[in-house]
């Protein structure tokens, strides 16, 4: 009896050392792949890191535009910020008239099939007339009333309430893409189309200080460059501009060999009145970039569909003429060259980030406010990566929802699919999950797939 127990006891150790041993052959056959793009970095801090704290405006900023609201004394400028705020978000692109035709053509289509189908004894002139009149109607109730805005000396003072602030947020925080990713760039020249009130160019200089040597801003507006200029001089005529050679213009110069080291048109292509003019602009701005282009748009499907508009006109059109044989290459958000799967998804959601911001301390504006944009940076240097080769870095198109022991992570791939990952230090690695757990929407993140655990499509 003893010796029966003796071998039962040796075969039940046997079995768990063989489990063991199968464990460890297991987990060497398949070992964690252990890659250091920390690059000394904190987890705080990884390099896919790009969002910013609470930004405010330069104190010499905040307090130009204050000086200037005191002088103007314009009627209900509060009230008149906020409708203009709410127009220009819900604003969408005007329609040419050759797509008008089409929607036209359409819903002539659609009604004649109907009254074929009801025809009796009615005079076909008759009919015809009622279906124009039912066209022209439908198109007036379904289509959008695009008008241009025109900024005279008082609207441009309730633009400047309305979207100093939050423009500059949008910009900075784009701008800080650049920075931390490509440390070695120190512009000298910058092009900011559709300048308005010069925010582009207090964000530049915020980022790289006095190496930028010339800046050219353009905006066919007189009456905002003016309101620009003063805000540069603290809105004093006698004094010298905070940020020095800085040039106005309300044209693009000319020649298409003249080049510069940023260009940005931040809020403009929904002031152009056609898909041909967004179209024109954007490639002139391209053949102006000689190293990165910055659009940047509201964080609406319209802002977003006219970011890919421009994003496909450039990787796809050729110029007939090319003076920059450099190819294009998206530098930001998308961590690819290939089509925006959130135009595809079903949902058709925008791919929007957003940025806190202090806004002017006027009546009525909240201690912080959140400005949510849409943006695009093209290279001609080609793409860079966040962090050490052998790590695919996607970008976080959603708040990070951070749970007991693991984090939901909603991302656009390097393979241009998004997709939902559920990171867990057992699965992906403990650095990989720990960045998960300190990254948040729109930064972008270290992807280092387990044997265990597959990506799940995001059905957005």
């Amino acid at each position: 009896m003893a010796l029966r127990k003796f071998s039962a006891c040796v075969l039940c150790q046997r079995a768990v050392m063989v489990k063991i041993m199968s464990r460890g052959v297991s987990a060497a056959a398949h070992p964690q792949p252990q890659v250091d793009f920390l690059k000394g970095e904190s987890h705080r801090k990884h390099p896919g890191v790009t969002n910013l704290k609470t930004l405010r405006l330069p104190d010499q900023l905040q307090t130009a535009a204050r000086s200037i609201i005191d002088r103007a004394q314009v009627f209900q400028l509060t009230e008149r910020a906020h409708t203009l705020t709410n127009f220009l978000w819900s604003r969408k692109r005007s329609i040419d008239d050759s797509t008008l035709r089409k929607k036209a053509v359409s819903i002539e289509k659609v009604l004649w099939e109907k009254a074929m189908e009801k025809r009796g004894d009615i005079d076909e002139q008759l009919l015809e007339d009622r279906i124009r009149r039912k066209v022209l109607s439908e198109l007036k109730r379904t289509t959008h009333r695009w008008t241009a805005m025109k900024y005279d000396e008082e609207v441009s003072v309730v633009y400047m309430v309305a979207r100093l602030a939050g423009g500059y947020a949008a910009v900075r925080r784009a701008m800080n893409e650049i920075k931390k990713r490509d440390p070695s760039f120190a512009p000298h020249s910058l092009l900011d189309f559709g300048s308005g009130l010069g925010t582009v160019v207090w964000a530049s200089h915020s980022c790289w200080g006095d190496t930028l040597k010339e800046m050219v801003c353009v905006d066919s507006s007189g009456a905002m460059n003016n309101l620009a200029e003063r805000l540069l001089k603290g809105d004093d005529e006698g004094v010298e501009p905070h940020i020095k050679h800085v040039y106005f213009r309300q044209f693009l110069p000319v020649s298409p060999k003249v080049q510069f080291d940023l260009v940005v048109s931040a809020f403009t292509l929904s002031e152009l009145l056609s898909v041909k003019e967004r179209e024109d602009a954007v490639l002139t701005l391209w053949r102006k970039t000689s190293s990165y282009l910055v659009l940047v748009e509201n964080g609406t499907k319209e802002g977003h569909q006219m970011l890919m508009e421009a994003r496909d006109t450039i990787l796809k059109k050729q110029d007939k003429t090319v003076h920059d044989p450099r190819p294009a290459s998206v530098f930001a958000p998308c961590p690819h060259n290939l089509t925006c799967p959130k135009l595809t998804s079903e949902r058709n959601t925008p791919c929007n980030f957003q940025q806190m911001y202090h806004p002017l301390p006027l009546p009525g504006h909240n201690g912080q406010q959140t400005e949510k944009f849409s943006y695009v940076i093209l290279s001609r240097s080609g793409p860079a990566e966040a962090g050490t080769e052998g790590v695919d870095w996607a970008r976080l198109i959603a708040p990070v929802q951070r749970r007991t022991r693991h984090v939901h992570c909603r991302m656009c791939c390097p393979d241009g699919q998004l997709q939902h990952l559920v990171v867990t230090a057992r699965k992906h690695n403990r650095d990989v999950y720990r960045c998960a757990r300190n990254s948040d929407w729109g930064d972008q993140q270290p992807i280092i797939q387990s044997m265990e655990e597959d990506f799940e499509s995001d059905s957005e």
